[in-house]
């Protein structure tokens, strides 16, 4: 039988499935906190306490995930295993799937592909 734990890291990734938003905090003025990002954080906590539960779902979001989906996935392997982080960011940076960003009260259109070439240009310091 599933713990409940097991059941939060199912429904998280399930949101992030569907995404079609990346926002890693608060949005708009009122500083909301989207679905999307509380299943993040769901499975954030979750590569700390229940790391290989929490992956293999991880795992399964970069691959079949939407768009926001996969970004959010790559950005949690990324703070687990920075190689295998830098390697999906790789593969993704072809991917012309499109997805709101927020940073605050800001928002825009990305594509994936821009928005893995734009990370893994941050990892190399440029």
């Amino acid at each position: 039988m599933s713990g409940s734990w097991e059941r939060e890291l199912d429904a998280a990734a399930r949101e992030l499935d569907d995404a079609d938003t990346l926002a890693f905090g608060g949005v708009g003025l009122a500083g909301q906190i989207l679905p999307a990002t509380e299943a993040y954080r769901t499975l954030e906590q979750g590569l700390r306490e229940h790391p290989e539960a929490a992956r293999k779902r991880i795992d399964r979001l970069l691959r079949k995930g939407s768009p926001a989906g996969r970004a959010y996935a790559a950005t949690l392997l990324e703070a687990v295993d920075p190689a295998a982080g830098r390697a999906a960011w790789d593969r993704l940076r072809g991917d012309d799937g499109e997805f709101t960003t927020f940073s605050g009260c800001l928002m825009s259109r990305a594509t994936l592909g821009d928005y893995a070439a734009d990370r893994l240009a941050a990892a190399d310091g440029s």
